[in-house]
């Protein structure tokens, strides 16, 4: 089974080595990691270069932002499975995608996540809150919930059946694949209780007051377009983010 990681970048030449080694240490063996650069002007695609585009599907051209990015690597990509390793991003374990991979070997799984956590931008190993997923059940959608976006991973016949993100969302196209892809009848998605992924602090969702009022009109237009909850979804979905910051170990047994 081969898994494609994708990684959309801009102007991040002093993550982006790192991001790129992350997906480098993986022990799982079959893995094509894509590299979708939106024409940087920092030196990003510099340090991509300089990384090695043997060992990488790259590109450096302009894009309509980082939903369009990622639309290009799922387009470019030949994996079974396909997730997503932003630049700024790290693996949590070499074994997160031995993880993804041991539970894709059942047939009837169409998706796989697992937990995140936030950590300091400056230093990786300082964590700020832990995104503690769980197992879903649809009517948790009404209530705000969606899985950590980029612990997801999916088959490749999940984006040719549904298409991939829609770019006129320009903060919250994952929040609208999201309740596009879970308020689906019959979908398997699996919950590994396990940290997957550690996200720097700092992201474009909640970078500024003008950034959150717009994820979350973004957010209602989504949930408007699928049916899903109302202002009490985004009241839960905000609020649900407060006991982030109180750390807890996740469990270790794989979840349907």
């Amino acid at each position: 089974m081969k898994i494609s990681v994708i990684t959309a970048t801009f102007n991040c030449a002093g993550t982006v080595r790192e991001a790129l080694e992350s997906v480098a240490a993986q022990r799982y063996d079959s893995v094509e990691h894509l590299v979708i650069d939106g024409a940087s002007t920092d030196g990003t695609w510099d340090a991509i270069q300089a990384y090695g585009l043997n060992r990488l599907v790259a590109v450096s051209e302009p894009d309509l932002g980082i939903y369009d990015a990622l639309n290009k690597g799922i387009a470019r990509s030949s994996g079974d499975v396909i997730g997503i390793l932003h630049a700024d991003d790290l693996f949590a374990s070499p074994d997160v995608l031995s993880w993804v991979a041991e539970v894709f070997a059942d047939p009837a799984v169409d998706a796989v996540y697992g937990d995140l956590q936030y950590v300091r931008s400056d230093d990786t190993q300082r964590v700020v809150r832990h995104w503690h997923s769980e197992p879903f059940a649809p009517e948790l959608l009404a209530r705000g919930w969606m899985p950590p976006h980029p612990t997801l991973y999916l088959r490749r016949g999940i984006y040719e059946r549904l298409g991939g993100y829609d770019a006129a969302f320009r903060i919250a196209a994952d929040y609208e694949f999201i309740l596009r892809l879970f308020s689906r009848p019959g979908l398997c998605a699996v919950y590994i209780p396990r940290v997957m992924v550690k996200m720097r602090m700092g992201g474009l969702s909640n970078r500024s007051l003008r950034h959150v009022l717009r994820k979350s009109t973004e957010d209602w237009r989504a949930l408007r377009r699928h049916h899903v909850g109302g202002i009490v979804t985004i009241v839960w979905k905000n609020l649900s983010k407060v006991g982030q910051f109180f750390h807890t170990e996740p469990r270790c047994t794989i979840q349907r």
